[in-house]
């Protein structure tokens, strides 16, 4: 299993971006999407959570602005981004918990990271 994320860059405070995290191998089902963030100097710190019934939950500094939602039929996450300003900027990582096999254990698995950057 491998998951790949994109969508990151550069933006102007009041921005928007959407990431995408797509998941690719032996899948049964994603049961959990996470996106999480990690600015310089800080540690990394959730941002958004979807599970498989697409019950979500936001950080207090996200909500309002960023919207979390999957693609279950093509195994991809996103997370919308908008009205972006500088304290959004960090490196952005997804979380999939993936499941192989009915019944099976689900295991965790990351992304490397995407760059988002909000400057003008």
């Amino acid at each position: 299993v491998q998951l790949q994320a994109s969508g990151g860059g550069l933006v102007q405070p009041g921005g928007s971006l959407r990431l995408s995290c797509t998941a690719s191998g032996n899948i049964f089902r994603i049961i959990y999407w996470s996106w999480h963030r990690q600015a310089p100097g800080k540690q990394r710190e959730l941002v958004a959570t979807i599970t498989s019934s697409g019950s979500t939950n936001y950080a207090d500094s996200v909500k309002g602005r960023f919207t979390i939602s999957r693609d279950n039929a093509n195994n991809t996450g996103y997370l919308q981004m908008n009205n972006l300003n500088s304290e959004d900027t960090a490196v952005y990582f997804c979380n999939g918990l993936v499941q192989t096999a009915e019944g099976g254990k689900a295991r965790s698995y990351w992304t490397q990271g995407t760059q988002v950057t909000v400057s003008s």
